[in-house]
């Protein structure tokens, strides 16, 4: 799909086979997140704007770069799952959260927290949530950054819908999105489909 770029490696389908798997235990969907959730941003970031800086070797002065500020947007509950993937290769990156709950009759999102770091019109603006369902909370939380003054804004998410992908990108088609895998549709209660249950309940042991 236009817009939509999926991470194609074998590793990566492991962790999403593992991530699927309902006889997968908490622990190693939790370790399976974070491995998918790595791969993800190293991808993710591979784009990002960088700046050069000299350093001192052992032997003489020489130039290298390092990336420009990054900003973590985690979309509650779930988003936290993925935030350490993107740590783990710009530690010093800034960390934002919004809550943001979809109500299971309208599948609407309803916003209940905010929290959001400063410099965010100046920094690369990752938000972070493993599903792209109907695309509501996605639509919501890009909306909300744009407001917060994010010139250059992504999406990664785990498992893409096509039905989430068209959402976000027709109130936001110049948003790209990076996802581990495209699912087939969804349901009539706006789950994906084969997907891989609810997350956040996977994730914190709330199912």
């Amino acid at each position: 799909m236009e817009g939509l770029r999926v991470v194609d490696h074998p590793v990566m389908a492991r962790a999403v086979t593992e991530l699927r798997a309902v006889a997968t235990s908490r622990a190693a969907f939790r370790t399976a997140l974070a491995d998918a959730s790595s791969m993800l941003a190293y991808e993710a970031l591979r784009d990002v704007p960088v700046h050069e800086v000299e350093v001192q070797t052992p032997l003489e002065r020489t130039s290298g770069s390092m990336p420009a500020p990054v900003i973590v947007i985690a979309v509650l509950r779930a988003g936290l799952g993925m935030v350490d993937g993107f740590l783990r290769f710009v530690p010093d990156a800034a960390v934002g959260h919004l809550g943001m709950r979809r109500n299971e009759v309208t599948l609407q999102p309803e916003d209940y927290y905010e929290s959001l770091p400063e410099g965010i019109e100046r920094s690369t603006v990752f938000v972070v949530d493993p599903m792209l369902a109907t695309g509501g909370s996605a639509t919501a939380a890009l909306s909300r950054m744009r407001l917060a003054g994010a010139k250059d804004l992504r999406l990664v998410c785990l498992v893409a819908a096509p039905e989430g992908v068209a959402f976000v990108q027709a109130a936001h088609p110049d948003v790209p999105i990076l996802a581990a895998v495209q699912d087939r549709d969804l349901d009539e209660r706006g789950y994906i489909r084969p997907g891989l249950g609810d997350a956040g309940d996977r994730l914190f042991g709330t199912d």
